[in-house]
């Protein structure tokens, strides 16, 4: 941020700017995902770079807010997927909690649906390989051609029972 006159502005008492980003940052993250201050505290654990609540909280909301060592910015960007450099950053001013959900949501339903079509082509190419398998059972003969298309039916038929 800075003042009227174009200048940086100070952090506080020998706090540089980057670091009331960093905790700016933090606070959004959490917020953008509807984690708790506890639920956040869990995952950083969980991912081996302890810190409890009441840290977070004082690093997020404190007066004056409590430093974030180097250990501790490694997990946050680690919790969150992000860079170092993206956690430094300036947040963004615009995107309330609301909005970074919704992006989030939408990435992940991208991701999920880029899996589902690869499963689809997978399932597409067994079919298409089954098919031919069957087609050669069938060419055989007329005889083999009736048994197989009995089969089919009996088999649908069961599996329609069993998934109504």
């Amino acid at each position: 941020m800075s003042s009227k006159d174009g200048t940086a502005r100070a952090a506080g008492p020998d706090r540089p700017v980057p670091e009331d980003y960093v905790a700016d940052r933090i606070k959004q993250e959490r917020e953008a995902r509807g984690w708790s201050t506890v639920a956040l505290a869990e995952k950083m654990a969980e991912a081996g770079h302890p810190v409890n609540q009441a840290a977070i909280w004082r690093i997020e909301s404190g007066k004056p807010r409590r430093r974030v060592n180097l250990d501790e910015a490694l997990g946050f960007c680690q919790v969150f997927g992000l860079t170092m450099d993206e956690l430094t950053a300036p947040p963004m001013k615009h995107a309330d909690p609301v909005i970074r959900g919704i992006v989030r949501e939408w990435i992940e339903n991208k991701a999920a649906l880029a899996r589902a079509k690869r499963d689809v082509e997978i399932l597409e190419s067994q079919i298409d390989h089954e098919d031919f398998e069957l087609k050669h059972f069938a060419s055989h003969s007329d005889e083999h051609k009736a048994e197989l298309e009995q089969l089919i039916r009996r088999e649908e038929d069961a599996w329609k029972r069993q998934h109504p």
